[in-house]
Formats: C-alpha cells, sequence, structure tokens
C-alpha cells in the first residue's frame, strides 16, 4: 500500500468532485448499506469543517488549519494505519469527545518553525465558523476547548489527500456542534485492491444517477498507464522516423564524401593502402559523425528539458482553497527533469552505432574503388 495513494481506499463524494457547498450529503444509512457490499472490508465517513483557528495558552500561539476534518476515530485510524504515525510515538491509548489530533503542517507552519504548536496533553482553543440563518448575524465564530492527543509525524502524500494540513476532531462532537447528522466524504476500504472497480460500481449502484462520483486509484493508474502507452507509441513512431530520414542523409553525405575524395582514395591504393584501411578510415569519419551528433543531442535535450520543466512549474502555481482534496502542496508542483548517466551513455553509443550502420554502404563503396579508375577520375 503507498502512503496517500492506497490502491485498496475508495472516496466516495456526493455529486461532483468540485460541486463545492451545493452539493448533496451522505447520512449514516449510507454507510450502513456500503458495508453490506461483498468486499467492503470498511467504510466511515468524515465531516469537513473548512478553516478553523486554533489557539495554545500554554505558549500564546495561534495559527489556522487548512483542512479541520471530523472523523470516527477508531475506523479511520485503523483503516490508514500506515499515515496515523504519531510524533516521539506519543498516541492516545482512546479517543475522548473532545481530543484533537494535529498534523504536522498546523504544527509546524513554516519549514522555520523548530518548536511545534502544541504537543500531547495540551488544552487548545478551537474557533469554527458557524453559518446558520435563522441567528442574527447569520454567520457568526464559537469557540470550543479540546485536549490534544497526539501530533502528526509529517508524510507528504503522492495522491489527493495530504493530511499534513488537516486537523481531525470527534464525529460525534462536531454533528452536536452542527446539530446535523450529515456527512461529507465516506472512505472505503476493499478486500482486495483488484476489487476496487467492480465495488466502485456497486457503490453507485446504491444511489441515483449521477449523485456521487467515486474516486478509484487503480482505475486512475490505469488510465494513466494507457495514455502513457499512447504518448510512447507515438514517440517512438517520430522519433523511428526522425532516425530514418538522419540516417539516409548521413548516407547521402558520405556518398557525397566519397564521389568528392575519389582520386584520394586512388592515390592511397597506389601507394599500398588495403581495402580495409580505406573501410575503416571511412567508417571512423561515421563514427566521429554519431560521437559529434549524440553531443549535441543530449546537450540540446538536457536544455530543452529544463527549459519545458521551468515553463510548466512556472504555470503550475499554489492555489489556496479550503477542500480535502487541494493544499498547497498538493497544487503546488515543481517538474525537476532527471537524467540517467546510463542512458546518456547508451545514446551516444547508439548515435554511434546508427551512424556506422548507415555509414557501411558509402565506406565500402569507397572499399571496393578501382585505383587506377579513381586516379583517372575528374
Amino acid at each position: 500500500m503507498q502512503q496517500g495513494f492506497e490502491l485498496d481506499s475508495l472516496t466516495v463524494i456526493p455529486g461532483t468532485l468540485f460541486a463545492g457547498l451545493s452539493r448533496d450529503r451522505f447520512y449514516d444509512y449510507d454507510v450502513e448499506n456500503i458495508s453490506k457490499i461483498s468486499g467492503v472490508k470498511a467504510a466511515t465517513q468524515v465531516m469537513q469543517i473548512g478553516n478553523v483557528t486554533l489557539y495554545n495558552s500554554r505558549n500564546n500561539k495561534t495559527v489556522k488549519a487548512f483542512v479541520a476534518t471530523a472523523v470516527n476515530f477508531t475506523d479511520f485510524v485503523e483503516m490508514f494505519s500506515d499515515r496515523f504515525v504519531f510524533e516521539n510515538d506519543v498516541h492516545p491509548t482512546e479517543y475522548e469527545n473532545d481530543t484533537i489530533v494535529i498534523g504536522h503542517k498546523v504544527n509546524y507552519p513554516t519549514e522555520d518553525d523548530i518548536i511545534p504548536f502544541a504537543v500531547a496533553n495540551d488544552t487548545i482553543i478551537l474557533t469554527l465558523g458557524v453559518f446558520n440563518q435563522t441567528h442574527f448575524p447569520p454567520y457568526y465564530e464559537l469557540n470550543y476547548s479540546f485536549t490534544v492527543g497526539g501530533t502528526l509525524q509529517k508524510k507528504g502524500t503522492p495522491g489527493i489527500t495530504n493530511f499534513d494540513y488537516w486537523i481531525f476532531l470527534p464525529l460525534e462532537t462536531v454533528r452536536d456542534i452542527y446539530d446535523t447528522l450529515e456527512s461529507d466524504l465516506i472512505f472505503v476500504e476493499v478486500s482486495d485492491s483488484e476489487e476496487s472497480e467492480r465495488v466502485a460500481e456497486e457503490i453507485e449502484g446504491l444511489f441515483p444517477p449521477y449523485k456521487v462520483t467515486i474516486l478509484v486509484p487503480l482505475t486512475f493508474i490505469k488510465q494513466v498507464d494507457r495514455i502513457l502507452t499512447i504518448v510512447q507509441i507515438f514517440l517512438m513512431s517520430v522519433a523511428s522516423i526522425s532516425l530514418l530520414v538522419a540516417g539516409i542523409g548521413i548516407m547521402n553525405i558520405m556518398t557525397v564524401s566519397v564521389v568528392e575524395r575519389t582520386r584520394e582514395i586512388g592515390i592511397l591504393k597506389a601507394i599500398g593502402a588495403k581495402s580495409s584501411t580505406v573501410l575503416a578510415m571511412f567508417l571512423t569519419e561515421a563514427m566521429l559523425i554519431g560521437v559529434i551528433g549524440g553531443l549535441i543531442g543530449i546537450s540540446t535535450g538536457y536544455g530543452l528539458s529544463y527549459a519545458l520543466a521551468y515553463m510548466l512549474s512556472s504555470f503550475m502555481q499554489p492555489q489556496h482553497q479550503g477542500t480535502a482534496f487541494q493544499t498547497p502542496e498538493t497544487q503546488k508542483m515543481t517538474i525537476t527533469p532527471v537524467f540517467s548517466p546510463e542512458w546518456t551513455a547508451l545514446a551516444i553509443i547508439f548515435a554511434i552505432i546508427v551512424c556506422i550502420i548507415f555509414g557501411l554502404y558509402p565506406a565500402r563503396k569507397a572499399a571496393k574503388l578501382d585505383p587506377i579508375e579513381a586516379l583517372r577520375y575528374e
């Protein structure tokens, strides 16, 4: 299982991924129905709160949490045990109604922070924003006291959810605060990742058409593999055509060179040069063309790769949005080209081999020239 991109974990979203606050919600019976599907190992629901403010009176510090999520700790921690790794191995022996777990990026807001915002057993004042149309003003803030059960180690993620930016609260407590039985997401763990697509189809069947979106990591990986395969075939086709054109060009250039140097070849043979010597001479020239062309090609490839990576990275700026799927770390993307010395050497060797193959015909033609006829050539 890869951290942050667990192949055996499905994410069920009401409506579409980017529907925002206008989408529908889930209820307890939705989780129960999903749990009954064959192949489902566990299902748990979460409730998103959005940005909240945390205050620690012990050190008089205030931080903001990018994503505040209410979870059933028992189910959630068991489902994502690989990512629930606590600092200093200090973790809650049990989760109470006032327990809070803090992600690494919340506890250390900047890279320069060496002193954590909070440690286990600290008392935190949590400021929540509440919207109630019957209240005036409709939006107001409430303060609640929570005890830090533990702080998570930095894990990062290659997937869509990054727990480093999350804080975790007890689901039932948050439901009481907001007076609701709704939840925003359902995480589903399947017994076998190969069955995830089938399970996703059965989950969709529990809801009206187009009412849920299910994120299936295995399907995503298969789609990416198909796209990369198509791109690879296309690039190989282009490279093959380019290689053929380049080879023909090398052959033509060397053939012209043989014609222009006919008298030179005749003189070499007249003074005792063997056909093998002439053949080796022209093949050596072909090798030099391969070495020079390979070095120029590699240098150009290096330069274009870094230029393209810089251009793509400049377009991928972080977007600060308060959702579980968009965090500064998941949105910001820096592309760095990686070059293998082995592949670089192989590229030069391949260029030399191509030049030798396409230079063999003109080299043999030069080696077979009759010295008397060559000396007569004007």
